[in-house]
């Protein structure tokens, strides 16, 4: 009967100091699983007499039930203690400050090309798209570029094992424009051009327009005024337009297109170099060699051209100094637009 009262005892203190649920499903089966303390008692009363069996069995009973008593009791206070730090834990606190919510919103680069898309729409211009892995012929050959041009440089050019290439200018879309659709005609082309640089304002990838017209009565003075009512929409200032003789082999006469610095207003800064002027984009009356390649009679149709870099308008709208942050997707950059 001492063994009996001592396990009672130490079944409960073990029973109340249990901690969670584990410990005290242990503590069951320590005293009345299959190996408990309790079940090995109750083997042992086949070694006592018969008449003193019956009281000792009720002895253990009585001993089994107030432990099984006990982890009731302590398996209810145990599932309260687990409900309410449930409870606690999901409590919300009505008085405390809302949280904001983040709002997605478009890319800079998304933004040129959107605003440019509007303006020429409204200027009645055709919009087009062509491959990014082009032959020799759409990107060179078809555009005046002789053999012996620097652009047809391996330094310059990504070139596929097959002879083909990823285009190092959107002035690939205008020869299959001239070739196929009826003429006069207006068409910009904007999307991504390749080439062999990385620096502070070049990358490997990056995005081009080019606009071009093709009608009987082209002329420069045409292009300088389509270039000033085109700049002036997309910068919305005051700005002032200068032309500049330059050279490309797809036009003749050619011209380089400069504003007037829209960081200092022309008064010189580091960003213009103290010129007050940034150049923007080159332009020019369509090459006769070019007309003829695309099977367009010279004779009749005159046409004039115009090309700028999509990521370098976007650099001077929204004063990016570095062309790089564009596509390094730094959240705390594109959050500022």
């Amino acid at each position: 009967m001492s063994d009996l009262n001592e396990i009672l005892q130490q079944a409960e203190r073990d029973i109340r100091s249990a901690s969670d649920m584990r410990l005290l499903d242990q503590h069951r089966v320590h005293y009345l699983g299959k190996k408990g303390k309790l079940t090995e008692y109750l083997k042992t009363l086949g070694q006592l007499p018969k008449e003193e069996r019956p009281i000792f069995g009720q002895k253990i009973n009585n001993v089994k039930q107030i432990i099984e008593a006990l982890l009731e009791e302590r398996n209810n206070e145990l599932q309260k203690i687990l409900t309410d730090s449930q409870i606690k834990a999901e409590t919300l606190d009505v008085t405390l400050p809302g949280r904001g919510m983040d709002f997605g919103h478009s890319h800079p680069i998304t933004k040129t090309f959107e605003e440019l898309r509007n303006i020429f729409s409204h200027m009645g211009f055709l919009f087009m798209e062509g491959p990014e892995i082009e032959d020799d012929y759409h990107n060179f050959a078809a555009l005046n570029i002789p053999l012996f041009h620097p652009a047809r440089a391996m330094q310059d050019t990504f070139y596929f094992a097959d002879g083909t290439l990823l285009r190092t200018q959107t002035s690939t879309v205008q020869i299959r424009a001239m070739r196929d659709l009826p003429l006069p005609l207006r068409m910009v082309a904007m999307g991504r051009v390749y080439r062999r640089d990385f620096d502070l304002t070049h990358t490997p990838m990056f995005h081009q327009m080019e606009c071009l017209v093709i009608n009987k009565t082209a002329s420069f003075s045409e292009l300088k005024g389509l270039l000033n009512e085109f700049l002036h929409a997309f910068f919305s200032k005051n700005i002032s337009v200068r032309f500049r003789p330059s050279y490309f082999p797809f036009t003749e006469p050619s011209a380089e297109v400069d504003i007037s610095c829209l960081s200092c207003e022309a008064k010189g800064c580091r960003i213009c170099k103290n010129t007050g002027w940034l150049e923007v984009l080159g332009c020019g009356m369509v090459h006769p060699n070019v007309l003829k390649e695309a099977g367009i009679d010279h004779q009749e149709y005159r046409g004039f051209a115009l090309g700028a870099g999509i990521d370098r308008l976007t650099m001077l709208k929204y004063g990016i100094s570095d062309l790089r942050s564009l596509f390094e997707n730094d959240l705390r950059f594109l959050t500022q637009f």
